[in-house]
Parts: structure tokens; C-alpha cells; sequence
């Protein structure tokens, strides 16, 4: 490869490797091209599966400011940049290589942190981000009573006018306990995603609970008027 055609090379998977939520490394010697093409098609639109050249990845990773283990650059390697949902494509990643074995998946990096194999296919049989928030949503109705007596007292203590104490930190908490029930395999991988949830919904959370507590302040404050 002839050097300008080699740095536009690495720019572009540099550029790959910071805008990817996530990206696996496999093996694909003895796929067929037509395997590749459903392969590709298997993963949609927002992955991009591209063979690379061990070397490239390398410097590219590095460029970019991502670790990737050096076991995972061994053999002929194809990287699958996940632009979309990270849980979805593993999927895809994986119900493929079931159906072809020539498909090894070697591990990646999901979150910023690299994973193996093994904590891969750990991610593919989790629900995707947005079944685990939908079942969040419903669980937080029984289990965020269990900080009832955090708002109760941060309600009392704005009624008696005292400066309450934010309540992002114990709804945070409580919506981490709350996904950890829906999700209930303990990994580093699921704990990763378990924090990533639950500061996602933790907003919204705070946000109706600090509705909740302010709600009886200003009806006393009204009677007083």
C-alpha cells in the first residue's frame, strides 16, 4: 500500500474507532464473499464490517486513543464498527457465527474497555438498551418505594423550609438496584452496562421525583397565601 493510501487509511479507521459505541474483531478466513455480503447485511446500516490489516488497526487504535489488546491482532482480522446498538449488532454477531463457525469472534471493545470473547457473547444475550429501560420504567413504579423514606424526609425538610439535599444521588441509586433486578448475572461487562442505563433513566427519575416532593411544598405554600 502506497503511503498516502496508507495514512488515509489509518485516518479513516481512527475515525472509525472514535465514533464506533462499540467494535468487535473476528476472524473470517474461509467465509465465502457471498458469507461476507449476509454478513454485512445481517448487521444493517450503522455497523460497518471491514477486513484490516493487523497493522493498520494498530496505529489507527492508537491514533485514536484506544487500547486494543495485542492478542486480538493475531491472524487475519475483520472489525465491525457498531454505529448503532451495541446490543443488537452482538446479536447479529453472534446468531450469524452460529449458523458459521468460520466466524470467530475474538473480542473488542465495548464502553471504552476492552472485552474477550467470552464477555462478548455476555453482551449478545443481554436485552438491548432499550428493553432493559422499557422494563426499568415499569419496575421503578414498586422498587423506587423502597427510597420513599429519602423523599419523605428531603419533602419535610422543604416544607419546614430548609434547603433539601439533591436528589439525584439516591434516585441514581436506586434506579442502579433497580436495573441490577432486571439484569441479574454479575459480570464487569453487565455492570458496566448496568451503571450506562441507569444514568440514562436516573434524569427522568430525578426530574418526577423531585415533582413528587416539591408538589406538597407549594400546595402548603398556596394555603399559607
Amino acid at each position: 500500500m502506497a503511503r498516502p493510501d496508507k495514512a488515509a487509511a489509518v485516518a479513516e479507521l481512527a475515525d472509525d474507532f472514535r465514533t464506533a459505541n462499540a467494535t468487535v474483531l473476528t476472524e473470517y478466513r474461509g467465509l465465502t464473499v457471498t458469507s461476507m455480503k449476509q454478513l454485512r447485511r445481517s448487521l444493517g446500516s450503522t455497523t460497518k464490517y471491514a477486513v484490516v490489516k493487523n497493522t493498520l488497526t494498530k496505529i489507527a487504535a492508537k491514533e485514536a486513543g484506544v487500547d486494543v489488546p495485542s492478542e486480538l491482532l493475531v491472524g487475519p482480522s475483520a472489525l465491525a464498527f457498531i454505529k448503532g446498538d451495541p446490543f443488537v449488532a452482538a446479536k447479529s454477531l453472534r446468531d450469524f457465527a452460529k449458523e458459521n463457525p468460520l466466524l470467530v469472534i475474538k473480542g473488542g471493545i465495548f464502553d471504552g474497555k476492552a472485552i474477550t470473547a467470552a464477555e462478548f457473547f455476555t453482551i449478545a444475550d443481554l436485552e438491548s438498551r432499550e428493553v432493559l429501560l422499557a422494563k426499568l420504567a415499569g419496575a421503578m413504579k414498586g422498587s423506587l418505594a423502597k427510597a420513599a423514606r429519602v423523599f419523605d424526609a428531603l419533602r419535610i425538610k422543604m416544607e419546614a423550609g430548609a434547603p433539601a439535599a439533591p436528589v439525584a444521588a439516591p434516585v441514581a441509586a436506586a434506579v442502579a438496584e433497580v436495573v441490577a433486578e432486571v439484569v441479574v448475572e454479575e459480570t464487569p461487562v453487565v455492570e458496566a452496562v448496568v451503571e450506562t442505563v441507569a444514568e440514562e433513566a436516573a434524569p427522568t427519575a430525578t426530574e418526577a421525583v423531585t415533582e413528587e416532593v416539591q408538589a406538597p411544598v407549594e400546595a402548603t405554600e398556596a394555603e399559607k397565601e
